[in-house]
């Protein structure tokens, strides 16, 4: 029964209804999972429907995400400056990955264990994701850690003022990154902030990121370690909290970048 002054009778009978049909996602879709057009870059082009396993990006030119967009800018000689694929723009909770064994590498939505898409569950990211193209970590190099690269191409974390559109190209500046061991596997974050940013001018490293946007390094160390808590999985691990310095990020891109040649001999 609903007690006396709880809750308006029509607005009781939505919840009972809500509860007997939860499993119905055409009728009832959870909060996290909006149903929105999906914010993608102009020279893309997308099928299928946002926030189901039937969607996919693909550039219209039909270039590959991952082989075919150079590692920096064309013409580009400041070696801090690389090229970053956007997968998942600032603020969008579904999780979106470039798939390497689709054509073209498109970007398609990630799947949980039982083939539903997948969708961040801890919060709205506050940072751009994606990839460094033309890399690859290698499940053959092992870490001092201990731990084999994770298969994927370089993941990237941008740390500016705005939102990226999905599957747009954006120069930015390396800062830093994060060792993440993710189930077993070595998965490296490179930390970056677009060229184009506001602050981008003041921001060359991960202290300056801190002296212009204070937090923000305890929150990508937070979000990176429990993000897949509330899906009811244990903490992450990082090799350590405290991110690397420009040079080892560029480091850990040239090596991959050599191995990206090695896997397309």
């Amino acid at each position: 029964c609903i007690p006396s002054g709880f809750m308006v009778p029509k607005g009781w009978e939505g919840v009972v209804d809500y509860y007997k049909h939860a499993d119905q996602t055409e009728r009832y879709i959870p909060w996290s999972r909006p149903r929105v057009e999906p914010p993608t870059d102009a020279g893309t082009t997308d099928t299928g429907v946002f926030g189901s396993t039937s969607f996919s990006l693909t550039r219209t030119s039909g270039e590959s995400f991952w082989h075919d967009i150079p590692l920096q800018p064309v013409g580009e000689s400041d070696e801090t400056i690389i090229n970053l694929v956007t997968e998942i723009p600032m603020r969008v909770t579904a999780k979106m990955e470039v798939n390497k064994s689709a054509p073209h590498n498109a970007i398609q939505q990630d799947l949980n264990k039982d083939n539903s898409p997948r969708y961040y569950t801890y919060g709205t990211p506050f940072f751009n994701y994606g990839l460094i193209p033309q890399t690859w970590e290698d499940p053959d190099v092992i870490s001092t850690q201990g731990y084999a690269g994770d298969n994927d191409p370089l993941d990237v974390m941008e740390v500016g003022s705005n939102p990226l559109m999905m599957g747009s190209v954006t120069p930015c500046r390396v800062l830093g990154s994060l060792e993440l061991i993710d189930e077993g596997e070595t998965d490296h974050k490179i930390l970056c902030i677009a060229v184009s940013d506001p602050d981008a001018d003041k921001i060359h490293t991960t202290d300056d990121l801190e002296r212009v946007k204070p937090g923000t390094m305890q929150r990508l160390v937070d979000w990176l370690k429990r993000y897949k808590t509330s899906d009811g999985k244990p903490e992450n691990k990082l090799a350590q909290e405290e991110p690397t310095s420009v040079q080892e990020a560029l480091a850990i891109i040239r090596e991959t970048n050599i191995r990206w040649k090695m896997l397309c001999g």
